[in-house]
Order: structure tokens, then C-alpha cells, then sequence
């Protein structure tokens, strides 16, 4: 074979791998550089005019519209409490306590970071709807089947990751939740 021909190869198959090797990083990417909290996972520089162009792609392809540390915190989990991956067909538990922030809300999205369509028509679960005695401690199930209570449906997810997001943190954004202060999300069954 000569030797532009071994290059023009070289050179296509390096773009082909480059490129696909890129998309797929960002594909299953993370919100840029991270700190894990329990089951919790948040990017520190997502929302921030420091933002890499690796965590703008993964923002741009998530569809997440990241606001401004000051505005809003993001935590995202795709485990439970113990480690374990989030699953469609299982019940969990999820409880809380007063978030230092003005708002709250958890939404629940397939891994490819869309809403997951339900009969039920539930995508998230918000602050807004607690009663005042619910604020200090409060419990959203999450399960395929309907719950009494909070409930956030599981759809046909498989796996599923949800996302929290803190408006108006009362630190304006200058530091994390803490493992105290997010939500356990406890396993409970499994059809």
C-alpha cells in the first residue's frame, strides 16, 4: 500500500475514533467536575462563567438549563442510599428534611435525560406542594405502582436518575448541600 494511502486511513480512522470516543465521553458524561454526597452527585462549575466546554457540551446535550450558582444547585443520583443503580421496576423511599434554599424539587428522568412518560402525568415533586408541618420532614415514594401519599411514578424507566434542584440557596451558591442536609433515597422493593 503506499504511503498516502496508509496516511489518508491513519488520518480517517483517527477523526472516526476522535470523534466517537468524544460524543460518547459526553453522552454519558457527568456535569463537569464533581463532588459525590451520599447518592448525590452536583458539578461545581456547571451555572459558572468557569464552566469547561467538556461540562457546556454536556449541559447543551442534557437539555439542562443551568442557571447560575447563585440561583440554583444541582444534584443529580442515579444509586440509591446504598449504592445501588435506580431501577423502573423497584419502590423507593425518599426523605428529607428543610433544604436551606427558598424552593425544591425532585424530577425524575430516563437516563438519556428525558422526562419519563407516566399515565399518571407526574414528572416532579416540588417544596410548593408541602404543607408547613411537611417542610421539616417530608417522604416522596417513587414507584412504578400509585402510592398514597407523594408519589413520583417510575414509568417505564429502566434505570432512571433524578435530579434535584435547590432555588435561591441561602449560601448563594457558594458551597454544597451536605450528606445531612439531601435526601435519603432508600430501596424498599423490587416486582
Amino acid at each position: 500500500m503506499r504511503n498516502w494511502a496508509r496516511l489518508l486511513i491513519g488520518g480517517v480512522l483517527g477523526v472516526v475514533i476522535g470523534s466517537g470516543s468524544a460524543i460518547w465521553s459526553v453522552r454519558a458524561g457527568s456535569l463537569g467536575a464533581q463532588n459525590a454526597i451520599g447518592p448525590w452527585v452536583t458539578g461545581r462549575d456547571f451555572g459558572t462563567a468557569a464552566a469547561s466546554d467538556y461540562t457546556r457540551a454536556v449541559v447543551a446535550l442534557r437539555g439542562l438549563l443551568a442557571l447560575p450558582a447563585s440561583e440554583a444547585r444541582y444534584y443529580t443520583a442515579g444509586t440509591d442510599s446504598s449504592g445501588q443503580p435506580l431501577r423502573g421496576n423497584c419502590t423507593y423511599r425518599v426523605t428529607g428534611g428543610a433544604l436551606p434554599a427558598k424552593w425544591w424539587s425532585i424530577t425524575l428522568y430516563d437516563r438519556a435525560g428525558y422526562l419519563v412518560p407516566n399515565p399518571a402525568n407526574i414528572y416532579s415533586i416540588g417544596s410548593a406542594s408541602l404543607t408547613a408541618d411537611e417542610t421539616a420532614r417530608w417522604t416522596v415514594v417513587i414507584s412504578p405502582a400509585r402510592q398514597p401519599g407523594r408519589w413520583l411514578p417510575t414509568g417505564s424507566a429502566e434505570p432512571f436518575e433524578l435530579t434535584m434542584r435547590a432555588y435561591l440557596p441561602a449560601d448563594r451558591g457558594k458551597g454544597d448541600l451536605t450528606a445531612a442536609q439531601l435526601p435519603n433515597i432508600n430501596r424498599e422493593q423490587c416486582a
